[in-house]
């Protein structure tokens, strides 16, 4: 690929000489004998410079002043200046506006082309980066949260607004598979961390001392097994964003170093003597509620508060049925892609199916069910036989059923802890909440069931 080189120089013999020596090399030269020819060339013949090779002193302006002006817009081009009449002053400036060198007239050629070389690397590096933050910007824009609902457009217009703001911490809440994740790329890539890292760590996936470890890092010897220096998740997500999923998962101990982090803008490493300072936007998700947790004393009130500049509650599936309306022919869509099938028919059973279901596993077990039907079908036609539902959800059977019986669905879209809190739940509803009647009804005792009562934060009455 032949790249773009853009030389700003007064010195009609210079840049000739230049200009020639660098088209031997491969180059693309733009030649520009001032600032307005160098305005024209960047922004009305559209020309992209991997490099712009420039004089100080130009005869209508300080080429300095014109990089600091136009270095917002031209932020994909690596700078460098190239002067007979340079001072430490000016080099300090043009080192500070991010150009990448500063010499001075006459230059050794050689010495020049390995400079072009060396900043050729790191525009290339800068400009891969920036693409890829814009393909990231295309993929998570508040548009990808889809829906017509109410909800969702509720949804998509905080995101955007989100984007706007630099907040420092945010918390997305909601149940397990309403689209935490995407929201959290969503705020990273739409807004002004975007050029920088998002570091994504699972609370609930990591025992303890592993996951102190992975976000505060480590110094050798800091532990058994510690044989080398660890940059921790937070370091690594400094300038960024680190998303922290299940924090409700954490320990109380971890819960209290993270806010100190947070207040402090430093980490110290385990094992480790000297504080580094970071700066880093946390987004922090979980599927409990943590304002109940922190009531009930399972979660740090004050960290809770820290975290809660903004909190962002994501809707169920199941009260915004009408969403399927646009995710389902997109889910096909993609599986058709990534499976090779043609599935383009959706039968009026099937969209009576979905749309009867209350998901209990909200888009990730929509898509789930998208996946298992488009890969079992052998015509362009959705196959319902697939779906694999239950008639009626747990709810709708709990209604509408004998009082004595609850159903649940055994398709892998509730969780064992879901399935026994949606028991204990049901029961304290037909029992008026009256926790010595629901004991009775499940027969255990009434502490076990007040135990359990309070760790799924229901509301009961002796």
């Amino acid at each position: 690929m032949i790249e773009t080189l853009l030389i700003i120089e007064d010195e009609k013999l210079l840049g000739f000489e230049l200009s020639h020596h660098y088209r031997k090399h491969g180059w693309e030269v733009m030649l520009a004998t001032t600032l307005a020819e160098a305005k024209t060339l960047l922004f009305k013949k559209r020309i992209e410079p991997l490099l712009i090779l420039s004089d100080m002193n130009l005869p209508d302006g300080n080429a300095l002043d014109f990089m600091e002006t136009i270095k917002k817009d031209v932020h994909y081009a690596e700078w460098l200046f190239l002067t007979g009449y340079g001072s430490v002053p000016d080099s300090v400036r043009a080192l500070r506006l991010g150009a990448y060198d500063f010499l001075e007239k006459p230059c050794d050629l050689e010495r020049l082309d390995l400079v072009v070389a060396s900043a050729a690397r790191s525009a290339v590096i800068q400009r891969r980066v920036i693409d890829q933050t814009k393909q990231g910007y295309r993929r998570y824009s508040p548009e990808a949260y889809l829906g017509h609902s109410q909800q969702a457009q509720a949804i998509r217009q905080l995101l955007a607004k989100l984007t706007e703001v630099p907040f420092s911490a945010l918390i997305i809440g909601g149940e397990s598979g309403t689209g935490k994740g995407l929201a959290a790329r969503i705020l990273h890539y739409g807004g002004s961390r975007a050029l920088q890292p998002m570091i994504e760590v699972n609370c609930a996936a990591l025992p303890r001392e592993l996951l102190e470890s992975e976000l505060f890092g480590h110094e050798p010897g800091a532990f058994t097994g510690a044989s080398s220096r660890h940059r921790g998740l937070l370091e690594q997500a400094d300038g960024g964003t680190l998303f922290m999923d299940e924090i409700g998962e954490m320990p109380l101990d971890l819960q209290a170093k993270i806010l100190k982090v947070i207040e402090d803008h430093k980490v110290r490493r385990l094992g480790g003597e000297k504080e580094i300072s970071v700066d880093v936007q946390i987004i922090a998700a979980s599927n409990c509620d943590l304002e109940k947790m922190a009531q009930a004393g399972s979660f740090r009130a004050d960290l809770y508060h820290r975290l809660s500049v903004f909190r962002l509650i994501l809707p169920p599936l199941r009260e915004a049925v009408e969403d399927l309306d646009e995710l389902v022919p997109l889910f096909v869509a993609e599986y058709n892609a990534k499976a090779g099938r043609q599935v383009k028919h959706i039968p009026d059973e099937v969209w009576h199916k979905l749309k009867a279901h209350d998901w209990r596993g909200n888009v990730r077990e929509l898509r789930n069910a998208i996946e298992r039907c488009v890969l079992f079908a052998d015509s362009d036609t959705f196959p319902v036989q697939w779906l694999q539902l239950p008639r009626q959800s747990a709810h709708e059977k709990a209604d509408n059923t004998d009082k004595a019986c609850i159903y649940l669905p055994l398709d892998g879209s509730m969780a064992l802890d879901d399935m026994d809190k949606f028991i204990i739940k049901t029961t304290l509803e037909r029992a008026d909440n009256n926790l010595t009647a629901a004991a009775r009804a499940l027969g255990t005792t009434r502490e076990t069931l007040r135990y359990r009562v309070k760790k799924y934060n229901l509301n009961s009455v002796e």
